[in-house]
C-alpha cells in the first residue's frame, strides 16, 4: 500500500460464499488474528482486500467496513462483508523499536547531566560572581572596559539558563503525555518556547562575537542586555503565547513511531507540520549565521598560525565556540539516507549534552584554570 506496511504475521484470511457476494452484514463476521508481538494501536489497522470486477486485478486495501479491537496478542477484525482479511503495520517510522530505546536512555541521560550542569553553572555565578564596581571617576575606565566582559558572562548565563530550561521541559514531555491534554498542550508549549529561547540565546551568543571580534572598534549600543533580553526572552514568548491564541491544537501529543510495528514512543510536542517547518526554519537561519561567525573566527585564528604554542589553544577554542553557537544543532539536516542513524544518534549525544560542555568551559573561569571559548577568541581583537 501507500505507507508500504507489512502484513502481521504474513497471514491473509479469505471468507466466502459461493457464488455470492456477502456485504452489509446485520451482524458483524469476527476474525481474529493471533501474534507475539507489543503492537502500539495506530501502526496496526484493520484491512479488506477487494478485488475488482473480473479478478484480473488484485486490487487494494481498504478498512472500509472494518472496526479492530486490541488486546494482548490478538487483533480482533469485525467486518460487516467477506473477502480477504489481513492485519497491515503501518511502517510510519525509519528507526527500529531497539534504537528507539537507546536513543531515548541517552537523551534522558545526556539532558539530565545537561540540566544539572547548566543550573549548577547558574549557581556558581550567582554566588562568586565580582561585586558592582563603585560608580567614581577612578573606576570610570576600568568599568568601560569591564562592561563587555560583564555582557559576556551575562549572556552565557541567560543561555545556560534557556538550556537548563529546555532540557527539563524535555524530561518532562514524556512523563506528562501520560496526563489530561491541556496538561500535554502546556507542556508542548513550554518546550517549544524553551526551543525558541535557546536558538535566540546562541543567536545572541554569535551577534556578541562578531562585536568583539570583526567590529574593530567599541560599539555602544544603548540598553544592550535589555534589548538581547527581548529577543532572547520576549520574542519566542509572543510566538507560543500567538499559537496558543489562534491554533492551540498545534501543541499535544505526537507519537514517534518505529518502523517494525513494535509499541511507540508518545511525547508533549508540536502537532501541525506547518509550525514544525517554520521552527525549522528559524533554526536554519540561525544556524547559517552563526555558522558564518565560527568560520570568521577560524580564518582568523588561521592566520595567526606563526605563533609558537598556540595550536592547541586554537583547537579548544573552535571545538568550544561549536558547541557554544550551537553549529552541533545543524546535524537535524542530515536526516536521510545512510546518514540518517548516525545523525540521530551524534544529534542525541551532542546536543543532550550541550549544558555540560558550557559548564566545564565556566568552571574554569571561576577557578582560574582556563579561559572559555568566547574570551580566548576574545585575544584575537584587533587593538583599539
Amino acid at each position: 500500500d501507500k505507507h508500504n506496511s507489512s502484513v502481521l504475521n504474513n497471514n491473509i484470511l479469505g471468507a466466502f460464499l459461493q457464488n455470492t457476494r456477502v456485504t452489509n452484514l446485520s451482524q458483524p463476521v469476527e476474525i481474529q488474528f493471533h501474534h507475539d508481538k507489543v503492537l502500539d494501536p495506530p501502526a496496526a489497522s484493520p484491512m479488506v482486500f477487494l478485488s475488482l470486477v473480473g479478478g484480473r486485478d488484485w486490487g487494494s486495501w481498504s478498512s472500509e467496513g472494518c472496526k479492530t479491537r486490541h488486546s494482548p496478542g490478538t487483533v480482533l477484525c469485525q467486518c460487516n462483508h467477506l473477502t480477504y482479511f489481513a492485519v497491515l503495520l503501518i511502517t510510519s517510522g525509519n528507526i527500529s523499536q531497539a534504537e528507539l530505546v537507546s536513543l531515548t536512555y541517552i537523551s534522558i541521560v545526556g539532558c539530565s547531566i545537561s540540566a544539572a550542569a547548566s543550573l549548577f553553572t547558574i549557581l556558581l555565578y550567582c554566588i562568586f560572581r565580582p561585586p558592582t564596581t563603585p560608580a567614581s571617576p577612578l573606576f570610570l575606565f576600568l568599568s568601560f572596559r569591564r562592561r563587555k566582559s560583564d555582557d559576556t558572562t551575562k549572556i552565557h548565563m541567560n543561555l545556560l539558563g534557556a538550556l537548563f530550561l529546555l532540557n527539563s521541559g524535555f524530561l518532562l514531555s514524556e512523563p506528562l503525555a501520560l496526563a489530561s491534554v491541556g496538561l500535554c498542550r502546556a507542556a508542548a508549549a513550554f518546550l517549544h518556547g524553551c526551543l525558541l529561547c535557546t536558538f535566540a540565546w546562541m543567536a545572541a551568543e554569535a551577534f556578541h562575537l562578531y562585536l568583539l571580534l570583526i567590529k574593530v572598534y567599541n560599539v555602544y549600543v544603548r540598553r544592550y542586555l535589555l534589548k538581547l533580553c527581548l529577543f532572547g526572552w520576549g520574542l519566542p514568548a509572543l510566538v507560543v503565547i500567538s499559537i496558543l491564541l489562534f491554533k492551540k491544537d498545534t501543541y499535544g501529543y505526537h507519537n514517534i513511531e518505529t518502523g517494525d510495528g513494535y509499541k511507540n514512543a508518545t511525547m508533549c510536542w508540536l502537532t501541525s507540520q506547518e509550525v514544525h517547518y517554520g521552527t525549522l526554519c528559524y533554526a536554519g537561519l540561525i544556524l547559517l549565521f552563526n555558522t558564518l561567525v565560527l568560520l570568521i573566527v577560524m580564518r582568523m585564528l588561521r592566520s595567526r598560525r606563526h605563533q609558537k604554542g598556540m595550536a592547541r589553544k586554537d583547537w579548544v577554542t573552535v571545538l568550544g565556540l561549536t558547541f557554544l553557537l550551537g553549529t552541533t544543532w545543524g546535524l537535524a539536516f542530515f536526516s536521510f539516507g545512510v546518514f540518517f542513524i548516525p545523525q540521530l544518534y551524534l544529534f542525541t549525544i551532542l546536543n543532550s549534552l550541550q549544558g555540560q560542555w558550557e559548564h566545564q568551559a565556566w568552571e574554569g573561569v571561576f577557578w582560574g584554570g582556563k579561559t572559555h571559548a568566547l574570551g580566548a577568541a576574545g585575544s584575537l581583537q584587533a587593538p583599539r
